[in-house]
C-alpha cells in the first residue's frame, strides 16, 4: 500500500517534546501496522512463538469433536422420538450439521489433529454428510488459500457473488450449492477431472471416492423405502441449514479488496461463543489465512497478535448480513 508524503513524514518524523513525541509515536504505529502486509507480519514474529501456535492437539480436537456431533446425536434422536415441536429442531439440527464444513475445511490443512489418519477420516466423514467430497475439496482449497480473492485464480470466485435480490436469493436458499456440488460428484465418479487446481496424481483418489458417494447416497436413498428416520434426521435438516452456512461464508471474503495482502482479502467477524464453537473457531478467519498451519483451538490466541493489523472485521454476521442487504 503506497504511502501519501504526510503519511511518510509521520514515519520519518522525530522531535524532543515528549507529548508531542508520544502523540506521534502512536500515529506513527498506527500507520506501520495499516501498511504491513501478512508476509511483513508472519517475518517479525519469533520462531517459537509460531511453533507453540502451531502446535496441534489430538485431546483438543477429540474434545471439540465430541461436542459437536454430540450435539447432533441428541437433536437426531429427539428428532426420532417426535417430542413435542420436534420439527422446529430439525433446522436446527440441519445448521449444526451443515456447520461439519468448517472440520473438513481445517481437516484440508491437516489441523484439527495431530494424528493424520484422523484428520483423513474426519474429513472424509464430513464431506459425506454434506455432499462435499473430501479428496476434491483438499486441492480446491489448497487452491483457494494460494490465490485468495484473485480473480482467475481463486477457485471460489468462480461463481458470481449476489448482486441483486433474486441472485442474493437464489445464493442464501443454497440450491446453487447441491446442484454444483452434485454435478461435481457425478463428473468425479465419470473421471472427468479438469479443474486445473487438480494434479493427476490425485485423480485416482478422487475419482474412487466420488463412486463410493455414490453408492452410500444410493443406499441411503434406498433405505427411506424402509424408514424415513435419515430424511427426518439428515436429510431435510442440511437442505433447511444450508442458508446459515451460506450467509457465513459470505462474510469470509465477501467485497474485500481483491488484492495478495491476506490483511485486506479476509474478514475476520466477531461473533458469540455459540458460532464460533459450530465454526471450529473459523471466524478469526484473517488469522486463518495468514497462518492456516495454526489449528483452531489457537486462533483466540494468535488473533490477540494480529487484531492491530485487521483491516477487515464485522460486530456479527447480522450487520454483515444487513449491510450487503442495503446494497442490493
Amino acid at each position: 500500500m503506497p504511502l501519501s508524503f504526510a503519511a511518510t513524514l509521520l514515519l520519518l518524523y522525530d522531535t524532543s517534546d515528549p507529548d508531542i513525541a508520544k502523540t506521534f509515536d502512536l500515529r506513527r504505529q498506527e500507520l506501520i501496522n495499516r501498511v504491513m502486509d501478512h508476509r511483513a507480519f508472519m517475518s517479525q514474529l519469533p520462531a517459537e512463538t509460531l511453533q507453540t501456535l502451531s502446535r496441534r492437539s489430538d485431546r483438543a480436537g477429540l474434545l471439540h469433536l465430541t461436542g459437536h456431533l454430540g450435539v447432533i446425536l441428541a437433536l437426531g434422536v429427539l428428532i426420532a422420538l417426535r417430542v413435542p415441536f420436534w420439527w422446529l429442531l430439525i433446522p436446527i439440527q440441519g445448521v449444526v450439521i451443515v456447520f461439519l464444513f468448517t472440520l473438513e475445511h481445517e481437516a484440508t490443512h491437516k489441523t484439527p489433529f495431530a494424528n493424520e489418519r484422523l484428520n483423513e477420516a474426519v474429513g472424509h466423514f464430513c464431506g459425506l454428510m454434506i455432499l462435499l467430497p473430501f479428496e476434491w475439496f483438499r486441492y480446491f482449497h489448497l487452491a483457494h488459500h494460494r490465490h485468495t480473492n484473485i480473480p482467475g485464480k481463486d477457485p471460489e470466485l468462480s461463481g458470481d457473488k449476489p448482486d441483486s435480490w433474486r441472485s442474493w436469493i437464489s445464493h442464501v436458499s443454497g440450491i446453487p450449492y447441491w446442484v454444483s456440488q452434485t454435478r461435481t460428484v457425478i463428473s468425479n465418479a465419470r473421471g472427468i477431472t479438469q479443474a486445473p487446481y487438480l494434479p493427476n496424481r490425485a485423480k485416482p483418489r478422487i475419482i474412487r471416492e466420488a463412486r463410493w458417494l455414490l453408492i452410500i447416497y444410493a443406499a441411503v436413498l434406498l433405505s427411506l423405502l424402509i424408514s424415513p428416520l435419515l430424511f427426518w434426521v439428515w436429510l431435510l435438516p442440511v437442505v433447511l441449514g444450508q442458508p446459515m452456512l451460506r450467509l457465513y461464508l459470505l462474510a469470509e471474503h465477501g467485497r474485500c479488496p481483491q488484492i495478495a495482502n491476506m490483511f485486506d482479502n479476509t474478514r475476520t467477524t466477531f461473533t458469540n461463543r455459540i458460532i464460533r464453537f459450530l465454526a471450529w473457531n473459523m471466524p478469526y478467519h484473517v488469522e486463518h489465512h495468514v497462518a492456516p498451519n495454526i489449528p483452531f483451538h489457537h486462533l483466540p490466541a494468535f488473533h490477540r497478535l494480529t487484531k492491530d493489523h485487521l483491516n477487515q472485521t464485522e460486530d456479527g454476521y447480522a450487520a454483515f448480513t444487513a449491510k450487503w442487504i442495503a446494497t442490493l
